[in-house]
């Protein structure tokens, strides 16, 4: 099968996902909260963000290497930490972990994974990111920082934008637990999908392995109300300073959009900023990510690292990022939808999508080098 033809961009490896794997997965993987508002914003505002084409450019051949707060990827994007990857399909961390380390870009290892960061840390090797979900008990903080050192990551991202739980009004319908309570419903999908099923069962149920070798709890929870729920705490400044006396890598903010906030965190000693909504997935009257990420921008400066995600949904969509002032771009729900869809040729293939799309529209634009894309955008 030639997978340019058959799935040639997110859109398609998000149709097969859908048909792949039991309906709870996807919705878990899909949704966004409220009336999915914020999740349209998104997209709108960063289709919203034109370029003008150039005539005459001579042969275009990028470079996409990026030297990104001292290390060197191959690609200016990378992978974002999901929470219960391995529900959307068995063996993803492990999977694209292993891409991120061939690929040489960064993969992102949640709190609330299904595997524990002593597994995946050695896979991931010096492209390993670590999402932190901060406890309250600051014991168990030190010890999740001890594993995520111990185990390799070289980075530290602290997610702020989650101070409480959202809706989620389509996950609350599919009925999702974690691990799944056994329904009519769940047996049907389960059935129903027999190579998830059958690649499950040789996995194991997807758990949320770390935030559970903490807490003395088998009762199946809501996928809202957690063992990741219970140890998690409420964040505040304090937190974040004694996060950076703890933590001697590089430390990352993640789900930053004001710039007043920017500002102070960058007087707190942290190291990146992360422009994020959390893909519509928390908050659904607030703005687009890609409309705050320039403000974010002009509040720290031309030469503070900054990350973007919410939205991304191809190459060009990096492109945009990059042009109104991100250093590097990451995507979540498109290597999830990889995956699912294909098993373990899923990531080389998104790769592969992100990477021609970016290399072709940059012809259409003239722009030989990513530092020329901000002089080819159509400002208002």
């Amino acid at each position: 099968m030639d997978l340019d033809l058959s799935y040639p961009a997110v859109s398609d490896l998000r149709r097969k996902a859908r048909r792949r794997i039991p309906h709870f997965a996807f919705e878990y993987l899909d949704s966004s909260t409220g009336a999915e508002l914020q999740f349209r914003r998104n997209r709108d505002a960063l289709d919203a963000v034109l370029f003008m084409p150039d005539i005459l450019p001579g042969k275009v051949d990028p470079d996409f290497t990026t030297r990104f707060m001292g290390t060197d990827y191959s690609r200016p994007f990378g992978i974002a930490p999901v929470g219960m990857s391995g529900l959307m399909w068995p063996g993803a961390e492990r999977m694209l972990a292993g891409h991120a380390r061939a690929q040489r870009i960064p993969y992102g290892l949640s709190t609330v994974a299904t595997r524990l960061p002593e597994e995946i840390g050695p896979i991931a090797g010096d492209m390993g990111w670590y999402q932190m979900y901060c406890p309250a008990d600051p014991d168990i903080r030190r010890d999740m920082l001890r594993r995520a050192k111990e185990s390799g990551f070289q980075k530290l991202i602290l997610t702020v934008d989650v101070p409480d739980d959202s809706r989620r009004e389509r996950q609350r319908r599919a009925k999702l637990t974690m691990p799944p309570k056994i329904t009519p419903r769940v047996v049907w999908e389960v059935l129903t999908h027999p190579e998830w099923s059958l690649k499950t069962l040789k996995t194991g149920a997807p758990r949320i392995v770390l935030p559970e070798s903490y807490v003395d709890s088998d009762d199946p929870r809501s996928s809202l109300a957690h063992a990741g729920h219970i140890i998690r705490g409420t964040p505040d400044w304090d937190t974040l300073r004694a996060l950076r006396e703890e933590w001697t890598g590089d430390l990352i903010v993640k789900g930053v959009m004001c710039p007043d906030a920017a500002t102070r965190l960058v007087t707190e000693g942290v190291d990146a900023i992360w422009v994020s909504n959390h893909s519509a997935r928390q908050f659904e009257p607030g703005p687009a990510s890609i409309t705050e990420l320039p403000k974010v921008r002009a509040a720290v400066g031309p030469d503070y690292p900054l990350i973007f995600d919410s939205g991304v949904a191809s190459g060009m969509d990096v492109l945009r990022a990059l042009a109104l002032g991100a250093n590097f771009v990451m995507l979540g729900r498109a290597w999830h939808y990889a995956v699912a869809a294909l098993g373990r040729q899923g990531p080389a293939h998104l790769t592969h999508i992100l990477t021609d799309d970016m290399k072709l529209n940059m012809a259409q634009m003239g722009t030989h080098a990513l530092g020329d894309l901000p002089r080819r955008l159509i400002r208002d």
